[in-house]
């Protein structure tokens, strides 16, 4: 994950973009750093039911109870919703991920009004997967 931004550049670099083409062209591009989906990424347990898009989502924790996540799309902009996702919720615990609240940090990026509304779905979809499986992470 470490070539993604940490949240605060994120911010920035959205807060930088001058129009809705470079947003997205730079959403596509945080989308294109995540590392490459496996077939094993790819299995039943793994979709993110809601998404218009395919969207496969792993959530596990390393050795030192921190979240590690990786997904996969077959929409190249959905890929990079998942990367923005991811890289609100990098470096934290599963207990941490479910009571943090990403919706002011998409209102910081200044994105929420300006996806269509099945891609509003689909990443309600993914925060709420990504929230019930740290979920039960937190719970073991």
């Amino acid at each position: 994950m470490a070539t993604l931004p940490d949240k605060e550049k994120l911010v920035r670099n959205f807060n930088r973009c001058a129009n809705q083409e470079e947003k997205y062209l730079y959403m596509i591009e945080l989308g294109a750093r995540l590392p490459a989906g496996t077939d094993s990424l790819q299995q039943p347990e793994n979709i993110v039911p809601g998404c218009q898009s395919q969207v496969w989502i792993v959530v596990d924790v390393d050795q030192n109870g921190l979240v590690v996540l990786h997904g996969e799309s077959d929409a190249a902009l959905v890929k990079g919703l998942i990367a923005i996702v991811f890289t609100l919720y990098q470096s934290m615990t599963p207990q941490e991920i479910v009571d943090f609240d990403v919706r002011p940090w998409f209102a910081d990026l200044s994105l929420m009004q300006q996806l269509t509304p099945s891609r509003s779905q689909g990443l309600e979809a993914m925060i709420r997967a990504i929230r019930q499986k740290s979920l039960l992470l937190s719970q073991r």
